[in-house]
């Protein structure tokens, strides 16, 4: 039986670095997309609180438009409001 050697060819040794930096390679390119997409989906985040801050103030300037609505009514009391019309001229 012949001897085997515990050493690696210079060859194979080379063979396994250049296969193992593809795989670097490749993972550095998808943590990269993915601190993008983190990135992406904090902004998206931000704005969607932004949205339900912008509702909310939308919502409640309604109530208010209606709230005044009614104070103007009230003041108003059993007379219409006079309206005044601009001459055409």
């Amino acid at each position: 039986m012949p001897a085997t050697s515990c050493v690696a060819s210079p060859s194979r040794i080379g063979n396994v670095n250049r296969r193992s930096e593809t795989p670097d390679r490749q993972l550095d390119a998808i943590l990269t997309r993915l601190d993008r997409l983190i990135s992406e989906v904090h902004d998206l985040n931000r704005r969607l609180d932004t949205a339900e801050h912008l509702h909310r103030i939308s919502r409640e300037l309604g109530q208010l438009n209606e709230a005044l609505q009614a104070i103007a009514y009230a003041a108003l009391g059993q007379h219409g409001p006079t309206v005044r019309r601009r001459r055409a001229g």
